[in-house]
């Protein structure tokens, strides 16, 4: 068994939210369950200014079961976001990575 990085790329719709302050409610929340429930590393990286959108990014470190655990952190945030969200992911071997 190898050691593997799943990178997790969120990009939300928050239609919900209707200023920068309850954006920010709304992604801290995200983002402390994120890390909480699922060991990732988890960084906003677009969208700081605008009020209905932002883009995370989430690594897990681990085994194959990295895989598991980002389909996991995609179902939670469409449950806590169901208005907008699109994901992209990738699983990367250390071999991947390279030196």
């Amino acid at each position: 068994m190898g050691a593997f990085i799943c990178i997790l790329e969120i990009r939300l719709h928050l239609r919900g939210t209707h200023d920068l302050k309850g954006k920010r409610k709304l992604l801290n929340s995200l983002k402390d369950r994120i890390r909480t429930r699922f060991g990732a590393a988890v960084a906003e990286v677009d969208g700081h200014g605008k009020w209905q959108s932002s883009t995370l990014v989430c690594a897990l470190v681990g085994g194959p079961e990295a895989q598991d655990r980002a389909a996991a952190i995609e179902r939670m945030v469409l449950s806590m976001v169901p208005e907008g969200c699109a994901f992209d992911r990738k699983l990367l071997s250390l071999e991947d990575i390279g030196d």
